[in-house]
């Protein structure tokens, strides 16, 4: 089972989906550095894609430095270079963009959209200190 699924995105290529979705799951460290990558096989029958877009998405990974090929282990977790702030947001950018839609829609200022991503970040930061 692979630690990541596809959400369908109508308009985005299959391929860029698969490989945002990999790329989130790897700086998310739900796939950790060392960690077997599903098998293009694996991958196609998992996500219900083309094996042809499989292989593309995991040459596309190898290629972004995001996994490394092994010989005799197969494809794993790449150690990730330090990223940016920059590009670490980048990554948030289509929630974003879905989130900034949905609060327009509904009508609702900037003021109150960033107090109400404050206060949810507020209450998930601390119950991540309550947990350590």
């Amino acid at each position: 089972m692979i630690p990541f699924r596809l959400t369908a995105n109508p308009g985005v290529p299959i391929y860029e989906q698969a490989v945002y979705a990999a790329t989130r799951a790897i700086v998310a460290g739900q796939l950790r550095v060392g960690d077997a990558f599903p098998s293009v096989r694996t991958l196609s029958r998992e996500l219900k894609i083309n094996p042809n877009t499989a292989h593309k998405v995991i040459a596309q990974l190898l290629s972004d430095g995001l996994l490394e090929s092994r010989p005799g282990i197969g494809t794993v977790v790449a150690k990730l270079p330090a990223s940016t702030s920059s590009e670490r947001t980048e990554l948030l950018n289509r929630q974003i963009e879905e989130l900034v839609v949905e609060a327009k829609r509904l009508s609702v200022d900037v003021d109150e959209l960033t107090s109400a991503i404050g206060k949810h970040w507020r209450r998930l930061s601390s119950r991540e200190e309550a947990y350590k």
